[in-house]
């Protein structure tokens, strides 16, 4: 078979592709044929001899794994592919926890339990130990259960180790190790391992057995590779440390990644992996995929800028020849509202003189909550497009349950509305009660609330006719006030006195916390269009906001189109390209997230995943933000973020400056702007509630120095580094480790 194939390579792409033996990473840019390079290299194996059966490819998604197979076949041909071991590490390693489980005392045939059925049983536990669900919730439980596992940190471990009882102690969950021994022993009775335990019973596979199963595993895979490479976690790496480091091996390992798109620290992944790769292996070939066939080079040149800001990352410079096309465009605008309608007009502008259709075009933002004002400007406009990953934001359940309530207090016989709201936060009125209302209200030919606001009537249990009146004298009380308060008053009063929004503020998860954030920001939206100024004849009433919303929403059963804008978080644009880019919401505490000014860490992936964003454009990028958002009912004045101060001018098409705080800095950053203008004061977050909390100067401290943190507590100064003003610390800290500061952001006091 001829290797015409390898013709289609440049030479870095051709040289990673043809090194086949020994420790091999090759960093891939964004947009430099990584996927090729990948397939390529599997191809050459094959051709060179290797037998496709000694190849084990790991991947992230099936997606991925089946491309790949394609690619290859479509390369050598022979149908060789369907040989080659390449699948997620879930599906590679359940197919061999198959053949092995009873080494480790699980039956082949075992269960393997999804996300509900480890949520059900956590639930039982929970129950049967007689816990408050409200301290420990499952979501909580399973996420700090799946954090432990990937940290290999057994219940025997968890038990053992000082530091994590004592944090469970703060964080009020002194059960949790009882919780945590409970859950495994159950699956291990039951025959069954949940998706974490596809990794860590792999694990525990080989680390038990190393001289027969890493012996036979290792024979058998000859040669191990692994794309995305910054995305595997703490436990994936020890897999393939495992796999691969037996003794005498010549170390045929390939991993393929981007350590700058490292972007799921929350999920677990460590960009300490690719970093450290060649420390762990020493004689590895590195080879950096430089050449972006993807974007032009305002575009590019944008992403080198930012990214060099970095503090940690393997160095390389991305190019391109696909010339230099537009400058990036940046987009200012005076509230988010207007921001939703700049950005559609910019889309229909770009649709007509570009010729782009729809698909071509794509807005990312940092929190999905964003997408309110952005969906509603398209619908106006009538563009259509479609949530990436997710629900359009009026068919998320936590804003049908809120718009459920609203909708009960305007019309008490909306039956829908009813059902969705009685028994949540449940109040002991449970499905068969519901179904027993509903058959009365039937057979009396009566709407469902005439049957519950006369519930003495009909023959219930004392309790759950006690927590039926309790929701009808709830319901009242809100309709009494509906011609007394505007929307925005009574959404608030509902949502708060209903217990909506405690059981959404109490689930400290990731979802949980996105869920409260689209909450907000549907309340946001009510006060928007409170204070908007007044249409003739038009009242600020919940009746008329709710009249507007269900106009807005009903465009979405009409549109069966492919032909849609993309709407999606930055997160999920990954491995995703458009020609045409919006990047919003582009303000401090926004993007970057004001979660991310606790550490340098936190603070290089934001920026890693503003690259991600504006490296999804190819031939048109825009990037947007708003001088004032409406965040908890009031209006907010923000600066924009200070990724924007990084693109230097000749990349981009300013046409106003950037706004900053009057002090000529943004959130603590000195210096004036080299954009200059000054605009309304921001209002930055208090780092404590404690009046007394006084920030530490540079010159209060010293190594050994023992200090406290608003969120981390405390803990001892470790080192000091850099510059005069941006001095970074390393912290040791009693319950939250070691942790990277950069001190004008940290709000530190001495202990």
């Amino acid at each position: 078979m001829s290797n015409t194939y390898l013709d289609q390579l440049n030479d870095i792409q051709r040289q990673a592709v043809t090194t086949t033996d020994g420790p091999v990473m090759v960093i891939a840019g964004p947009g430099s044929g990584k996927t090729r390079v990948l397939t390529f290299r599997i191809a050459h194996l094959i051709e060179k001899g290797v037998k496709p059966w000694n190849i084990l490819a790991l991947t992230f998604t099936n997606k991925a794994a089946k491309e790949m197979k394609e690619r290859i076949n479509n390369t050598i041909g022979g149908g060789a592919a369907g040989s080659v071991w390449a699948g997620t590490f879930h599906s590679i390693f359940a197919r061999i926890l198959r053949y092995e489980a009873e080494l480790i005392g699980y039956p082949t045939n075992f269960t393997i339990y999804d996300t509900q059925d480890t949520k059900s049983v956590l639930s039982n536990i929970i129950r049967e130990n007689n816990l408050e669900p409200k301290v420990y919730s499952v979501n909580g439980v399973r996420a700090r259960i799946s954090s432990c596992k990937y940290n290999l940190i057994s219940p025997k471990a968890y038990i053992d180790n000082h530091e994590l009882i004592q944090e469970d102690h703060q964080r009020r969950q002194p059960h949790f190790q009882k919780i945590y021994k409970a859950y495994m022993a159950r699956c291990r009775r039951a025959g069954a391992m949940d998706f974490d335990d596809l990794l860590y019973q792999m694990f525990i596979l080989l680390h038990k057995n190393p001289n027969d199963i890493i012996k036979k595993y290792h024979d058998k895979f000859r040669y191990l590779m692994v794309d995305e490479f910054q995305d595997t976690n703490f436990l994936q790496y020890q897999i393939v440390r495992k796999l691969v480091n037996y003794p005498n091996s010549p170390h045929n390992v390939c991993i393929v990644g981007d350590d700058a798109q490292s972007i799921y620290a929350f999920r677990g992944a460590t960009i300490e992996n690719i970093l450290n790769f060649q420390k762990d292996y020493k004689n590895a070939k590195i080879f950096k995929l430089e050449q972006n066939y993807r974007s032009t080079h305002h575009i590019v040149q944008a992403a080198n800028e930012v990214i060099m800001n970095n503090s940690r990352q393997i160095q390389k410079k991305i190019w391109t020849d696909k010339g230099k096309g537009e400058p990036i465009k940046v987009l200012q605008t005076v509230t988010d509202t207007e921001e939703g309608k700049r950005v559609s007009d910019m889309i229909l502008e770009q649709k007509t003189r570009y010729h782009l259709q729809n698909k071509d075009i794509a807005i990312l933002y940092r929190t999905n909550a964003q997408s309110r004002s952005f969906e509603e400007s398209l619908r106006s406009l009538r563009i259509s497009y479609r949530v990436y990953g997710g629900l359009s934001f009026y068919q998320r359940k936590e804003i049908k349950d809120l718009l459920g309530y609203l909708r009960l207090i305007i019309n008490k016989n909306d039956e829908e509305a009813l059902r969705r709201v009685i028994n949540l936060p449940k109040r002991a009125i449970g499905k068969s009660t519901i179904d027993k209302v509903s058959a009365w209200a039937d057979s009396e030919n009566l709407p469902m609330w005439s049957v519950v606001e006369n519930i003495d009537k009909y023959s219930l249990s004392a309790r759950a006719t006690n927590a039926i009146k309790k929701f009808v004298q709830l319901i009242k009380k809100f309709q009494k006030q509906h011609d007394r308060k505007d929307a925005y008053e009574l959404a608030k009063i509902a949502g708060t006195e209903s217990g909506l929004l405690k059981m959404y503020s109490e689930d400290k998860t990731i979802e949980g916390m996105n869920r409260m954030e689209n909450v907000q920001s549907l309340l946001d939206g009510i006060k928007i269009f409170v204070d908007a100024e007044p249409v003739e004849g038009e009242d600020k009433s919940l009746a008329t906001y709710l009249q507007s919303i269900a106009l807005l929403t009903d465009q979405d059963s009409e549109d069966q189109s492919d032909d849609k804008v993309t709407l999606m978080s930055v997160h999920a644009a990954k491995g995703l390209e458009f020609p045409s880019v919006f990047v919003v919401g582009l303000e401090e505490d926004l993007f970057p997230s004001f979660m991310s000014k606790n550490t340098v860490d936190e603070m290089d992936e934001e920026r890693r995943l503003f690259y991600v964003a504006i490296t999804r454009a190819e031939r048109y990028l825009t990037l947007s933000y708003a001088k004032s958002r409406y965040r908890f009912g009031q209006v907010r004045y923000n600066d924009s973020s200070r990724f924007l101060d990084e693109i230097s001018r000749e990349n981009m098409d300013v046409s106003v400056p950037f706004s900053k705080s009057s002090n000529g800095g943004r959130s603590g950053v000195s210096g004036a702007s080299k954009y200059g203008a000054t605009q309304r004061p921001h209002k930055t977050p208090a780092a404590s509630n404690d009046p007394s909390f006084k920030a530490a100067k540079a010159t209060d401290l010293s190594i050994g120095q023992q200090i406290e943190h608003f969120r981390f507590g405390k803990g001892a100064i470790q080192r000091i580094e850099g510059a005069k003003g941006n001095e970074v610390l390393t912290v040791k800290f009693d319950t939250a480790g070691e942790k990277r500061i950069m001190l004008k952001f940290a709000k530190l006091k001495l202990s």
